[in-house]
């Protein structure tokens, strides 16, 4: 076992333990958000359990970090100077703590092969797991491993699957950019699609495999066990644990993100109180802007992530559609 810490007060540690055979290089990450503590509870018990004997590790590698944001975590927020989890890039001169964050961070993803980040929601949705592309070579996001990534996510034992993130958030910016009001001034964090590219992003970058696991609401008890129980299928999964395989799960909701509509005036409102994976049929209307125009679903599917208190430029809702498999 080995710890490493660096940058004064907010010390980052890392917890790594190496077995006697071969095999990959996993890492899992807690707390990339302050406020999202099940991460770092999941991963102190899964601790727990190797250092008591009840978890041999028997191959590979394995990194945890169970507090990737200390600043955010000490305050009990989302953030500390800014969202973590978004234009993840090591920078020449850091200008926030998240810039040291990651600074420290990436060179330590990119020593991996396989990374698993936990997060949560405010609102108590079922647990879920947000995936990468299918394979490409195309230059927003080109991926090789999605074989890997959705043989790991049908073992994480959850049911609900979402992929599309980047490039539905990459439509995004183009559209901000194209139609903004002259009179405002957009954030520049807004208008750069890299601004979508957060932990698992920045994985596959750097050419590993990558799930972000939504493991339940913020508070919720379960949430704990959610995620425990994800980290200890992956390390069975991929064999550096001792424990027996896992069965995939062969029952499962696989939704895209294919729209994301912002808010582009105060005035623009939704037509009900949305919550994250309320269903949606094509035709159905979901808000109307201000000028009157009304919006609606493309697909059958759900609405995810709407922020009625969004601010005018931002990002107020997504839209996702069925898809047969993952």
């Amino acid at each position: 076992m080995s710890t490493s810490k660096a940058l004064g007060p907010h010390n980052f540690k890392t917890i790594s333990y190496a077995g006697l055979e071969k095999g990959p290089k996993l890492i899992f990450l807690g707390a990339v958000h302050g406020n999202e503590t099940c991460g770092t509870q999941a991963i102190g018990r899964v601790l727990d359990d190797i250092d008591n004997g009840r978890l041999p590790i028997v191959s590979g590698f394995v990194t945890f970090v169970p507090i990737t944001n200390p600043l955010a975590y000490a305050r009990g927020e989302r953030a500390g100077d800014r969202n973590l989890n978004r234009n993840l890039y090591p920078v020449a001169q850091a200008l926030d703590f998240e810039d040291h964050v990651a600074n420290w961070l990436c060179p330590l993803l990119a020593a991996h092969d396989i990374l698993l980040d936990l997060h949560s929601t405010r609102a108590q949705n079922p647990a879920f797991a947000m995936l990468g592309p299918e394979n490409n070579s195309g230059t927003l996001q080109p991926y090789q491993h999605k074989d890997q990534e959705r043989s790991m996510a049908l073992r994480l034992g959850v049911n609900r699957f979402v992929d599309g993130w980047l490039s539905t958030y990459a439509r995004g910016v183009e559209r901000r950019t194209k139609h903004a009001d002259p009179g405002r001034t957009l954030s520049t964090l807004s208008t750069d699609p890299r601004y979508g590219v957060g932990t698992t992003e920045y994985m596959r970058s750097v050419g590993g495999c990558s799930i972000t696991l939504e493991c339940g609401q913020h508070d919720d008890p379960a949430s704990v066990d959610v995620g425990y129980r994800a980290i200890l299928n992956t390390l069975a999964h991929f064999g550096i644990s001792a424990a027996p395989a896992p069965a995939p799960v062969t029952t499962y909701e696989a939704l895209r993100m294919y729209e994301v509509h912002d808010r582009n005036h105060a005035d623009d409102t939704f037509c009900k109180s949305w919550a994250s994976f309320d269903p949606l049929q094509k035709g159905d209307l979901i808000g109307v802007r201000h000028d009157g125009t009304k919006l609606v679903a493309e697909a059958d599917g759900c609405i995810l992530f709407p922020d009625a208190k969004a601010e005018p430029g931002n990002e107020w809702f997504y839209l996702t559609k069925t898809i047969p498999q993952i």
